[in-house]
């Protein structure tokens, strides 16, 4: 198979996973990460035999495709898979008709080791890009529970943003969220899925996808691999399995970047440790999108949940002594997890407050600034303190948004 073709097709199959809506039944990812698995060999080879293997794993795509069809009717990356499934047969003169296989899991090559140390020193960061200078400053991004978010600058926002939102954007790697509401009809919502992109950079990593669903928190990349793939830096990029199903870490030291994903009751938290020149590594910094990391949520995305707790303080008691149990410091951490349990009623999320402080504890490299307290003067512009007539609308909007949540759970 020609080489071309295939990252013609590998570039094509990252565009759509990156931008695919999430369905909790649509199982496309299966699909999509059992057909590379097999191919992921094909375009070092052009004979007729590797021809016939590949429309036979192209068959056994189409195959698992149409199983998950009735699932997938409203999701972008099951209608790319099948359109790019019927291009690929077309372009290879594959036959619809023909026998499929079972999926072949990925050999990985003799020197694909974890233990392998000598990759190039463009491959390392700290040694690379600072030889002559102080060391870098590394920055904490988190996002977590209803969600609530805290930004490269320490700016913590509760926010809305229901559906698909860019976390992460940058020269290196993108990161991208899908939230959902946590009941049906419910303005409460938490993140359903993670879509991380590696970018191909020079000799150390090939373009690698990391994604996570609720109850499917791998521990390798779609292709199967588990590192950056067959260049001589490539373990400058591995997966690292702390928790079987509940906890990863991504570990890209080529950008001195760690990320770690865990999977919390239903739903997943993500947290990041990068350099300040990784952060803001962008081509065109003006007309750059939103970038919730960098900019925070947009404003009309924003909740100001301290006017929560005073509404209802028989239950708002109840859940302030059951966050103290994981949370004994009463920071925004804390007053995070007393929210989210008035507006969803789930005690997974007292263990979502804790796990992403136990995550700023690990990532952060400022020691003084683990713990964020409420200060009107650290809030970004328009989300300070509401005053006179503003503030009686921010109080009924906040009252609108309990008892909406709040009837839900009744």
């Amino acid at each position: 198979m020609m080489k071309l073709q295939y990252d013609v097709n590998q570039h094509f199959a990252n565009f759509y996973l990156f931008f695919s809506a999430f369905s909790s039944s649509c199982r496309i990812l299966k699909c999509n990460s059992e057909f590379w698995s097999t191919t992921s060999n094909s375009h070092h080879h052009t004979g007729a035999e590797d021809s016939v293997e590949f429309c036979t794993a192209l068959r056994t795509y189409a195959h698992c495709t149409r199983r998950t069809a009735r699932f997938c009717r409203g999701d972008l990356a099951y209608h790319s898979a099948v359109h790019g499934i019927d291009d690929l047969m077309s372009q290879h003169n594959c036959s619809k008709d023909g026998p499929t296989s079972q999926p072949r899991v990925r050999t990985p090559p003799p020197w694909d080791s974890q233990e392998r140390s000598d990759s190039p020193e463009i491959c390392h960061y700290e040694k690379n890009f600072h030889r002559h200078s102080a060391a870098p400053n590394y920055t904490h991004c988190g996002l977590f529970g209803d969600p609530h978010l805290r930004t490269f600058t320490d700016t913590f926002q509760t926010c809305k943003i229901q559906g698909a939102w860019p976390l992460v954007d940058n020269n290196y790697l993108n990161v991208q969220v899908t939230n959902t509401p946590v009941h049906p009809g419910s303005t409460a919502t938490a993140t359903s899925k993670i879509t991380i992109i590696f970018k191909n950079f020079q000799e150390c990593v090939d373009q690698k996808v990391y994604q996570a669903e609720m109850d499917e928190l791998p521990a390798a990349f779609v292709d199967g691999s588990k590192n950056g793939g067959d260049k001589s830096g490539a373990n400058s990029l591995k997966i690292i399995e702390k928790v079987a199903g509940q906890h990863i870490e991504i570990q890209a030291k080529y950008i001195g970047t760690t990320i770690v994903v865990r999977q919390v009751g239903r739903y997943l938290t993500f947290a990041v440790r990068m350099p300040e020149e990784v952060v803001n590594a962008v081509e065109d910094k003006e007309n750059q999108g939103l970038y919730l990391c960098l900019q925070g949520c947009p404003q009309n995305q924003q909740i100001d949940f301290r006017t929560f707790h005073s509404q209802t303080p028989e239950t708002g008691s109840r859940r302030r002594a059951k966050c103290k149990e994981k949370l004994p410091v009463e920071d925004l951490y804390f007053q995070s997890c007393v929210f989210d349990l008035l507006t969803t009623g789930d005690v997974n999320f007292t263990l979502a407050a804790y796990y992403a402080f136990e995550d700023v504890k690990l990532l952060h490299s400022n020691k003084d600034k683990l713990h964020l307290y409420e200060r009107t003067s650290d809030l970004p512009s328009g989300s300070a303190a509401p005053k006179s007539g503003l503030g009686m609308a921010m109080f009924l909007v906040a009252f609108v948004y309990l008892f909406q949540c709040c009837t839900v759970l009744l």
